[in-house]
């Protein structure tokens, strides 16, 4: 298996489906993460570790990156605030054990992350890590993260991605939490306009209820916007979440369909071809190629010796 820190080996952003938060110090959970399926594994300091266990935490990440990076996912962690005082230790640690991705929580402005991107490139020098070779995910819990997301994402060319969160969100607007998620829609569709606006990937927020049939549900509407990734708390969701989220073989056959009517339309002069009762024109001619696209991506992925 390639190193993952060669970034042209990594699963690029758009085909990352599943993204995992993990207890940062919780080490037998961290472990069997290795085998959930998920594309990214994240080492979380900063909700999921109470400030007594940020130590342990840290003294875990080298043995956990290893073992997450024999198995193959992407191996990220997210930071506490480098404002704070366990930030810089956070990130110390993290860096001397080499992840791909560094998350940062609770972003409000591009401030942050050139101090952040700024902070990574001192310590790749320092530590021997190809330079640039980090990448940032900045993550927007609050109105204010939202109305500066694109700006945020623009703050530097390490950012590949963003992040929207699910409870600080809604609390920041006093919303009423639901396992329907309607009281996160503008800001889910809001996030993601802003995401493509900077060229970034947009990461959806968790389901964090239990039950699977709420996680397929909120996932298949991510999809439906746009979403091509989504984060979650929970592996028992990572099955769902991936298979939501890449083109299924019957959707793949019907893209294909829909290719080959337009294209035999267009070779006899028609602008447009007809394909079980409608119309097919560009845009969803276009459509259908970057599905079929998508789908060969993940197959690529699939049958790579690496």
């Amino acid at each position: 298996m390639k190193n993952h820190h060669d970034q042209q080996s990594r699963r690029p952003a758009h085909l990352r489906r599943s993204w995992l938060f993990l207890p940062g110090a919780d080490r037998q959970t961290l472990l069997e993460a290795s085998s959930s399926g998920a594309d990214v594994l994240i080492q979380e300091f900063e909700d999921f570790t109470v400030p007594e266990r940020r130590p342990e935490a840290r003294v875990l990440c080298s043995e956990v990156f290893s073992a997450w990076r024999n198995s193959g996912p992407l191996v990220a962690a997210r930071i506490n605030p480098l404002e704070s005082p366990d930030g810089p230790l956070d990130l110390a640690s993290v860096m001397a054990a080499r992840p791909d991705i560094v998350l940062m929580p609770k972003c409000t402005n591009p401030g942050q992350i050139v101090r952040l991107d700024e902070e990574i490139t001192v310590l790749e020098s320092r530590l021997g890590i190809p330079a640039y070779s980090t990448e940032i995910v900045p993550n927007i819990e609050s109105a204010r993260g939202l109305v500066h997301a694109c700006a945020i994402a623009e703050a530097s060319s390490r950012v590949t991605a963003m992040l929207v969160a699910s409870e600080d969100m809604a609390a920041d607007l006093n919303a009423e939490r639901s396992p329907s998620g309607s009281e996160l829609t503008y800001v889910r569709q809001r996030f993601l306009i802003e995401c493509t606006a900077a060229s970034v990937t947009a990461i959806d927020c968790p389901y964090t209820f239990t039950d699977i049939d709420g996680v397929r549900a909120e996932a298949s509407q991510a999809r439906k916007w746009g979403y091509r990734a989504k984060s979650l708390v929970n592996a028992d969701h990572v099955e769902a979440i991936n298979t939501i989220l890449a083109p299924s073989d019957i959707e793949t056959a019907q893209a294909k369909r829909l290719i080959q009517a337009f294209e035999a339309a267009r070779s006899r002069g028609q602008e447009r071809a007809k394909l079980d009762g409608h119309a097919v024109e560009m845009p969803t001619y276009n459509a259908a190629k970057r599905l079929v696209e998508r789908a060969q991506a993940f197959m690529d992925l699939d049958t790579s010796p690496n």
